[in-house]
């Protein structure tokens, strides 16, 4: 689920990736302040033109990160950025899916319920506060995390009502019943809508066949069956010990000196409620290869090919990441896009991607296609993964992949909600603090051998877990390979 905002943006709910982040807007009330900064910023001419590059990558932004723990067990990382007059906040609690037990959905609804009431204010007092201040709270539950977080202007007169508030959202919800049944309701309707939707559906069934009885295996909404078991006695115990001040991880950046930050850090996790981190997830067991199909009505089949991939601090990630863009992570130009949709016209689009975790994530290749050609379009994939497996990148992919990378990472790191994000990850997944720098000396010192290896490491034809959803109807085979396929992609994906 992704994060959700206070109701002023009405931004609703949008489907993320696996440990997805997002960054907050602030509708500022203090625009002079801002403009000087920004006046100040292009003064400054850092900014870098194409022609001054001349086949340098760009410059990157070198971060001073800080660390430390609050008394109550917090980890705090904290970057200092005195552009802007605001701060970003970001809480990482390990109170994702994974950590329901027996009631999937428990930690998303708890969650969602965090800023439906505290003490003396309900749902729309607490947005009102918010937006008074011209201060932004989001909130999100995934496989591995919760989040809440907050964007504010750095000024004593508005941070401080902002960090009490934020305060008593996240560390004293009262999670009120009237809320409750109105987010149960649009959580049952929305496992209807799942019903008419067959992508999700070969999701759903995917993750079961890949993950058994492992706490990845079910979604993070839970499911019809399992919501409306769930009561506020079990948010409220779920609550005290996911949401723990030893359980979370606090990631700070913006307009605050050392002593400022380590004030907010302090005032956060002693409104926490106290206790220790809560176990890591257990890894999952070798699924069985397979196919499983499920019957759908449409003109397009969805098909999903997966198996277990790596978790988030193994040391092959530099390598697995530069492997996957070439093969169906960059979008056109990849090898999967090049053979499935420009050289026959077959899908729309054709994607692949690791999603590492804190146990081990999906690989995962997707895609959508006619239904009378999905079983030809199916083996076509399987042979170009097989093909690569065997041959690696070529230099030349490999060479290219390295310069979009080397021009696209500075992009990670150029804001300060991008910059929070990468702290919280950092923090979360215990990554060494040089990790952005780490990361892009490996991706860069990278041979044709090492990312054939790697891959061939972790991936294997044979243990391929594929899901497809679609009508059962007659195959016709594919049409040769041509820079001018006489079948063009369809327009849009259903659904």
């Amino acid at each position: 689920m992704s994060e959700r905002k206070t109701p002023r943006l009405l931004l609703g709910l949008i489907a993320v990736a696996i440990i997805g982040s997002a960054a907050f807007y602030l509708v500022p009330s203090d625009n002079t302040k801002a403009s000087e900064a920004l006046d100040n910023a292009k003064s400054s001419q850092k900014l870098q033109s194409l022609a001054e590059l001349d086949g340098k990558p760009p410059a990157s932004r070198k971060l001073d990160v800080q660390t430390w723990n609050t008394a109550e067990g917090a980890k705090v990382l904290f970057v200092e950025a005195r552009e802007l007059p605001m701060f970003d906040m970001r809480l990482i609690f390990s109170a994702g899916s994974s950590q329901d037990g027996n009631a999937p959905g428990l930690a998303l609804l708890t969650n969602a319920m965090l800023n439906e009431g505290v003490a003396g204010k309900d749902v729309g007092a607490i947005a009102q506060g918010f937006e008074g201040l011209g201060a932004d709270f989001g909130n999100g539950a995934y496989k591995d995390m919760a989040i809440a977080s907050l964007r504010s202007l750095s000024a004593a007169d508005k941070r401080e009502p902002a960090l009490k508030l934020f305060s008593e959202v996240v560390g004293k919800p009262t999670f009120p019943a009237d809320s409750f049944a109105r987010i149960k309701n649009q959580m049952l309707a929305g496992f209807e809508y799942q019903k008419q939707n067959p992508g999700k559906l070969a999701s759903l069934e995917l993750m079961k066949r890949l993950y058994g009885n492992h706490p990845y295996a079910h979604a993070s909404d839970g499911n019809a069956q399992s919501v409306p078991k769930i009561t506020l006695a079990q948010l409220r115990e779920f609550h005290a010990k996911a949401y723990a001040a030893g359980n979370v991880v606090i990631a700070l950046v913006g307009d605050l000196s050392r002593s400022e930050a380590e004030a907010i850090a302090n005032q956060v996790s002693a409104a926490l409620p106290k206790g220790p981190a809560l176990a890591k997830v257990k890894q999952p067991t070798e699924p069985k290869a397979g196919i499983g199909h499920i019957e759908f009505p449409s003109k397009q089949t969805n098909l999903m090919i997966a198996q277990l991939g790596i978790d988030r601090d193994d040391p092959d990630y530099a390598a697995l990441s530069m492997g996957n863009q070439i093969l169906g992570g960059g979008g056109f130009g990849t090898r999967l896009m090049s053979e499935v949709r420009e050289k026959r016209g077959l899908t729309y689009g054709v994607y692949s991607a690791f999603s590492p975790m804190q146990a081990r994530g999906p690989f995962m290749i997707n895609l959508q296609t006619r239904a009378e050609m999905s079983e030809g379009t199916l083996k076509l994939v399987q042979d170009v993964l097989a093909d690569y497996l065997k041959t690696g990148p070529t230099q030349k992919e490999l060479d290219d992949a390295k310069r979009e990378l080397a021009g696209s990472f500075p992009l990670s790191t150029a804001s300060n909600a991008d910059i929070v994000g990468q702290l919280g990850a950092m923090g979360f997944y215990n990554l060494p603090l040089s990790y952005l720098d780490d990361f892009m000396r490996q991706s860069q010192s990278l041979t044709v051998e090492q990312v054939r290896d790697v891959l061939n490491k972790h991936l294997s034809t044979d243990k391929l877990v594929i899901v497809s959803a679609g009508p059962t109807v007659p195959q016709k085979p594919l049409p040769a390979p041509s820079d001018k396929p006489a079948e063009q992609p369809l327009g849009v994906p259903e659904h």
